[in-house]
């Protein structure tokens, strides 16, 4: 038997954000199918055993009493408390899954990259961390046995940036879990004053979410959509500002609703009532809520952008990134066209069905033996 470490050391509980949501699907599926010829041990901190008891009652653990708020002292950790633990274990792999590996030597490793977004758009990001992915990064890519990427395209910009062997990077795309039961859709509408035809955007607002070109979609629709409003959902992000910014320039503010964080039961009856699921973003490595969506039914309109063509297939209509005109012309097109609309929906389901957590597992797995043998 095995034994195969799994570094969370990066993942600070309600922090990290997608990257959260996709390595928490793995664990629980490998959890709940766990394979003969493997164990696992995680290296975790105090808050996510704390915030995922289910995983820390599944799993071996080795836990580190920090709370990965101070980023220095968890960095640290990750080239001394880490290496030691492992060594002490007898690991035969380690998979770390938070897109850097430490600076020391260790066992065999798998090395899971979300994205190069601060490579392809450093505007976004603290100098400081700029600097220090722009000099961990390529040497844990280097360094790694196997890289694992959520999609075709994040393969790409990895095998291109790094001039890896390209036999290094395998394609592992997220496994997307079922939403729960949708909260009585009456009562959220209530909750919200979303009751009517709306279009639907559930996004933190960060740089490369876009939610202007969407805004300023919106008031171009024509009069016969004068009753759509736009639904803005997730967290407050870098962007809040500037997007509220234009709701306000484009006198807006009572055809977008800006609800903020919901909680998933009652985000999944504003999925399931809206007439359009909008996905401006520019930049995606993947896109769980674009699967969540098709899973849903929902018709689609999304950014022709890095990972979205890949993820939604023919499930969605595709328009260039930034082009309001063309965002405009997409929106009023669909909501104007029920059946479209169904056939739209249709598509999603099925597209959905392809993105398991079973199948994200067994490739995991797969790496994993590969690393081994």
């Amino acid at each position: 038997m095995s034994l195969v470490g799994v570094n969370l050391l990066w993942l600070v509980p309600g922090v990290v954000g997608g990257s959260e949501v996709s390595t928490l699907t793995t664990l629980h599926a490998l959890a709940a199918e766990p394979p003969d010829d493997l164990d696992h041990v995680l290296f975790a901190l105090a808050p996510f055993v704390e915030a995922h008891p289910e995983l820390a009652e599944a799993f071996d653990l080795e836990v580190l009493s920090l709370s990965g708020r101070l980023k220095g002292l968890r960095v640290g950790a990750e080239q001394t408390w880490l290496a030691a633990r492992a060594r002490r274990r007898g690991v035969d792999a380690m998979h770390h899954l938070g897109g850097t590996m430490p600076l020391v030597p260790g066992p065999p490793a798998v090395l899971s990259i979300h994205d190069l977004q601060p490579f392809h758009h450093p505007e976004n990001f603290h100098p400081v961390k700029r600097a220090w992915l722009g000099l961990v990064v390529p040497r844990s890519v280097a360094r790694a046995h196997l890289v694992l990427t959520p999609s075709e395209w994040v393969r790409g910009t990895v095998i291109d940036r790094f001039g890896v062997d390209p036999a290094t990077v395998r394609t592992v795309h997220h496994g997307v879990p079922p939403l729960p039961p949708p909260s009585p859709v009456d009562e959220v509408h209530a909750r919200y004053g979303t009751a009517g035809r709306y279009v639907l955007y559930p996004a933190i607002t960060y740089p490369h979410k876009d939610h202007v070109t969407l805004v300023r979609a919106m008031a171009r629709l024509g009069d016969e959509h004068r009753d759509v409003r736009l639904v803005l959902t997730g967290g407050e992000g870098p962007a809040e500002a500037e997007v509220r910014r234009e709701i306000d320039a484009l006198g807006l503010g009572s055809r977008v609703l800006r609800i903020g964080r919901v909680p998933t039961p009652d985000l999944v009856a504003l999925l399931d009532a809206a007439e359009v699921v909008a996905v401006p973003s520019r930049y995606e490595g993947f896109g769980v809520p674009l699967v969540e969506a098709m899973s849903r039914g929902r018709p689609l309109v999304a950014a022709d952008a890095t990972a979205i063509p890949e993820v939604v297939g023919d499930a969605a209509e595709l328009v260039p990134p930034g082009e309001v005109t063309e965002w405009a012309r997409a929106l009023a097109d669909l909501l104007g066209d029920p059946a479209r609309r169904a056939e739209l929906g249709e598509r999603g389901r099925r597209r959905a069905a392809v993105f398991t957590p079973a199948a994200n597992a067994a490739a995991t797995l797969a790496a994993h033996r590969h690393v081994l043998g």
